[in-house]
């Protein structure tokens, strides 16, 4: 039989009264449906309506089959350990107490002896090698999302309920993850950002402040159908604009032909060769056509106005962002970035990057890639002078700018626009918003105080603040740039690193954007 997850006229608003969800309807079979939407939009809540972790102010949640959650985070106790992540510390015991002849035969008739096979299968489906007494603590938050996952494939649910699964995710981790959803036949609703992850789902369903729509296929498939989309509002909005303009044309002449009549009315009255009661007539004709007319030039001209504000509408929400960024003027031969047989860590005697040597030339693109725990924000703290190497040198030949997850280079107390000012201070008030503006924050938008934005927009507004000074930085540095931005956010800024023409040192994991924004070099740390 057939399992289903469906809902039916879903109302939810957050407890301040903000409305996410309003008549939803939509169904999950036994297929891999991707969900996307903008941050804030209400995906994870509607994962935790279907989990009954929320429950709808209006409107059923119908759930025909079992369930696996993965959260965002993996929320560990300090002595849960792999086995116990799975629900199988008594078990394993009991075998453990056959395997030393200590089980009675109630225990031998009780025992799973297929128990520690399906658990090593289930973690190698993950790409994680750990042992059952393995600590929790003692692994990676990547490490610990890829064992959550391994003890929900473990009870083998008919649904997978998985929120941002490949965050925090090194390559390996992620591919493994992504290897795993491709194999998967049961159903799964996967809410991700991960471009890659969302190639291997059967469709794709959107979720905005409309509702959701469903697009058969995977994320190529949306996105080519989206850009159809695009391609055809364009279309109605040049229609509707058309239109608006024939309708002002019409009832242009309209209005100047019932004045032409008018006006020979009036000579033939100034004449006084027309009976009193012709006359009458005559005015009251013109009265009621004039009336008419306002009402239908009203009438046509609303109707005009509401067809190219719905083209526009539909526009502002499908356009991707373009933005033009002020030339670095950096040479092809300048130096930018040389470290020369450095060695650096944290705790003494405990290296994280070992006798590394490493520079940088002109506008090039460098990716730094490599395993959890490799180096690779260490390295950035080394280019940046936040931390000194023990052993080599680090030389930086330009100025620079360091864009971390946290954005740390914008005051959180401060408006976008008092961030931009401070940060670059030569720039008057029409260079600020000019900028800002490029970066999709127009008028009010810049007075958000920086604390108050989703991360999105966070990320945007520092590359507003840094790529929309008169003359950007030559050297720009990101840590993990996509980790949770929904995609609009991450196709927006990959739309302003295009447009930078300095130097770029990236850490990502994430292939599509490193691609995007146009790599030329790859640095792989803990590969020798």
């Amino acid at each position: 039989m057939p399992h289903s997850i469906t809902f039916s006229k879903i109302t939810w608003s957050t407890p301040d009264g903000h409305t996410l969800l309003s008549n939803l309807d939509l169904s999950f079979g036994s297929e891999r449906a991707g969900l996307v939407g903008r941050n804030g939009v209400g995906k994870t809540t509607l994962l935790r309506l279907v989990t009954g972790d929320l429950t709808p102010q209006a409107g059923t949640v119908t759930v025909d089959g079992t369930l696996g959650f993965l959260r965002q985070s993996v929320q560990v106790g300090p002595e849960e350990t792999v086995a116990s992540l799975f629900g199988i510390v008594e078990a394993l015991a009991l075998l453990g107490r056959a395997a030393r002849g200590e089980a009675d035969a109630d225990d031998l008739a009780d025992a799973d002896w297929t128990l520690e096979a399906r658990l090593a299968a289930a973690l190698a489906r993950v790409g994680l090698e750990a042992e059952p007494d393995t600590p929790l603590s003692a692994l990676s938050g990547g490490q610990r999302t890829r064992a959550a996952l391994a003890a929900l494939i473990f009870r083998e649910p008919d649904f997978l309920l998985l929120d941002e699964p490949t965050n925090n995710l090194d390559r390996d981790g992620r591919r493994a993850v992504i290897d795993m959803l491709a194999g998967w036949r049961a159903g799964a609703v996967v809410v991700s950002h991960d471009r890659e992850l969302l190639e291997t789902m059967d469709a794709i369903v959107e979720l905005t402040t409309l509702g959701a729509t469903r697009y058969g296929g995977n994320w190529s498939a949306y996105r080519a159908r989206k850009a159809l989309e695009l391609s055809a509002a364009h279309r109605d909005l040049a229609d509707a604009e058309k239109h608006a303009a024939e309708v002002a044309r019409t009832m242009q002449t309209i209005a100047e032909r019932k004045a032409r009549k008018d006006s020979a009315g009036r000579r033939k009255k100034a004449r006084g060769d027309l009976p009193r009661i012709m006359l009458g007539a005559m005015k009251e004709r013109s009265e009621l056509t004039g009336g008419a007319n306002a009402r239908l030039a009203e009438s046509r001209q609303a109707q005009a106005a509401e067809a190219m504000t719905a083209a526009r509408e539909r526009i502002e929400i499908l356009q991707p962002l373009t933005v033009t960024v002020p030339p670095t003027h950096l040479p092809a031969s300048r130096m930018v970035l040389r470290m020369e047989g450095v060695t650096a860590g944290y705790l003494p005697g405990n290296p994280v990057i070992r006798d590394l040597s490493f520079a940088m030339t002109g506008p090039e693109r460098v990716a730094v890639t490599g395993s959890n725990g490799s180096g690779k924000t260490t390295l950035l703290a080394l280019a940046t002078g936040q931390l000194q190497p023990w052993q080599g040198s680090v030389r930086l030949f330009t100025d620079v700018a360091m864009l971390d997850q946290r954005v740390s280079l914008l005051d959180p107390a401060l408006s976008i626009r008092d961030n931009f000012r401070r940060i670059n201070p030569g720039a008057d008030e029409n260079a600020c918003r000019a900028a800002l503006a490029r970066f999709m924050f127009r008028a009010d938008a810049a007075l958000q105080t920086v604390g108050s934005l989703s991360g999105g927009q966070l990320l945007r507004a520092g590359l507003a603040a840094v790529l929309g000074a008169a003359t950007p930085p030559p050297l720009l540095i990101l840590d993990e740039p996509t980790n949770h931005l929904d995609i609009d956010s991450i196709e927006a800024v990959e739309a302003g690193l295009r447009a930078y023409d300095g130097a770029l040192l990236v850490v990502s994991h994430d292939e599509p954007f490193l691609e995007a924004i146009g790599i030329t070099r790859r640095l792989v740390l803990g590969a020798g």
